[in-house]
């Protein structure tokens, strides 16, 4: 047994316990008295699967999670939900936040679901078609199948798209994009008998040509991998979600996240956030709004690969971020954060995307 580690007798004996208290949650919480304007999600991809680290969360820190959902009485409801209670202005519970899994590994049906289903909890399930269609026919091993998405569905899941093909959309033509997205839909109505209305971009990678074909398309929201809270003002079409895996997912962590308050901005620049020729590094601003204004002197920023970063502030609102060199090829995040009340913190983050030459 690995130094440290839980036997396995006591941490089957720990999940039936968290298990059985989350079975029980609506008792335990009772009448909710505070409200707030905001949500987090947390997005999942790989349970269980430790060969894969930096897409996967280890069993153990996700019953960790489970196990902060009960203790800190957190309300988790559907991400549809969250979704129209902001647009609708109404108060969400203090606390709320949604779960979403990406990618329909088979591990989610093997490990992560059976915990959710036993604990009653809803999730948002995200699909790229062609994996699912390929595990089908047994062609591609790792993923869910059609029967078993099904299953999955008849419970309390929403299922959305991440595309059929699953490819970088910003690399992508606007034709290709439209295309991909309409073979995704019609794949989900027919094997599902409805279409989605929720949608992640593949990688969390998102340009001003991909936005257009997923509201061209129709769909009601779209996440990024992005850090960061929810709340009326946001970007419906680029959402955050704290993403878990396991460097990222220790129960501190989790509770963290789950914690977090919205960092309000507007007039954030560039528009574009696809880095291509020229553009690199970005001009990045943004106007801090809302409760966290009076608080600016404290916030702090940190992109992936260079950490903090300098910033400029103009006015009284006005914050310009000032960067050493360019950003290297890939993903770089941003996150914005500052201290709240209670050991929270506001959170504000997006996700560029620099092309490899």
């Amino acid at each position: 047994m690995a130094a440290g580690r839980m036997p396995v007798g006591k941490q089957n004996r720990l999940r039936r316990q968290i298990l059985g208290a989350l079975a029980a949650l609506p008792l335990v919480l009772g009448p909710v008295a505070a409200s707030a304007s905001s949500a987090v999600v947390l997005m999942y991809q790989r349970v269980g699967e430790p060969s894969a680290s930096s897409t996967n969360i280890r069993l153990e820190q996700f019953d960790a999670h489970l196990q902060v959902i009960v203790e800190r009485g957190l309300n988790v409801i559907p991400v549809p939900e969250i979704l129209t209670a902001l647009r609708a202005g109404r108060a969400l519970s203090d606390r709320t936040i949604g779960l979403t899994f990406d990618g329909g590994f088979r591990s989610f049906y093997t490990d992560a679901w059976p915990r959710l289903r036993e604990a009653g909890l809803p999730f948002t399930l995200f699909i790229a078609t062609d994996t699912i269609d390929d595990a089908s026919d047994g062609s591609s091993d790792g993923y869910m199948t059609w029967e078993q998405i099904r299953e999955i569905a008849r419970g309390r899941a929403t299922v959305g798209t991440q595309t059929a093909s699953h490819r970088l959309m910003p690399l992508l033509g606007r034709d290709a994009n439209d295309r991909d997205i309409a073979r995704a839909m019609q794949r989900l109505e027919a094997e599902l008998g409805q279409r989605p209305q929720v949608f992640a971009y593949p990688y969390g990678a998102m340009s001003r040509a991909a936005r257009a074909a997923v509201e061209e398309a129709g769909l009601e929201a779209a996440f990024g991998q992005h850090s960061g809270v929810l709340h009326p003002g946001s970007s419906f079409l680029f959402l955050p979600r704290f993403p878990m895996n396991e460097v990222h997912g220790g129960a501190e962590r989790f509770r963290l996240a789950a914690g977090a308050l919205p960092l309000e901005v507007v007039d954030v620049t560039p528009s574009e956030i696809f880095l291509g020729s020229g553009r690199n590094p970005p001009i990045v601003g943004f106007t801090v709004t809302g409760r966290a204004l009076p608080n600016i002197d404290l916030l702090t920023c940190y992109i992936s690969g260079q950490g903090k970063v300098r910033m400029e502030r103009i006015g009284r609102a006005r914050v310009e971020l000032r960067f050493d060199k360019a950003f290297p090829a890939g993903r770089p995040r941003l996150n914005c954060t500052m201290p709240a009340r209670q050991g929270r913190w506001r959170w504000y983050g997006t996700q560029f995307l620099v092309p490899r030459p």
